[in-house]
């Protein structure tokens, strides 16, 4: 039960319902729901389609759950790790023009 609690977490934490994780996950919908009620133990085939769509590895799911807490940065370095070379290339200029832009909006706040 406290493993669907878990996914369910991560579920919602990536702003998908049950039918958006069970498209990108290759599973079928009523498997999210009964992996998220405690109603059956995945095997590991189920795991690894279950980490695909959550763009996490399968250590990271684990961790998280054993520690009864995300490790958002760890998931970020999941997700990056997932993508390929030209994207994570554009993702990078991305995030350096995020956090200039957040680091002048932290400056003005502090004057």
């Amino acid at each position: 039960m406290r493993f669907g609690r878990h996914v369910r977490s991560l579920r919602k934490a990536r702003g998908l319902t049950q039918e958006q994780l069970a498209e990108q996950a290759d599973l079928s919908a009523d498997t999210i729901r009964r992996l998220e009620n405690g109603g059956f133990s995945p095997s590991r085939a189920t795991l690894r389609k279950l980490c695909c769509g959550l763009e996490l590895r399968l250590s990271t799911l684990f961790e998280s759950y054993e520690l009864g807490e995300r490790n958002e940065l760890r998931e970020l370095v999941d997700l990056v790790a997932t993508r390929p070379a030209c994207e994570i290339k554009y993702a990078h200029k991305i995030l350096q023009n995020a956090f200039r832009a957040l680091d002048a909006l932290c400056e003005e706040n502090r004057d």
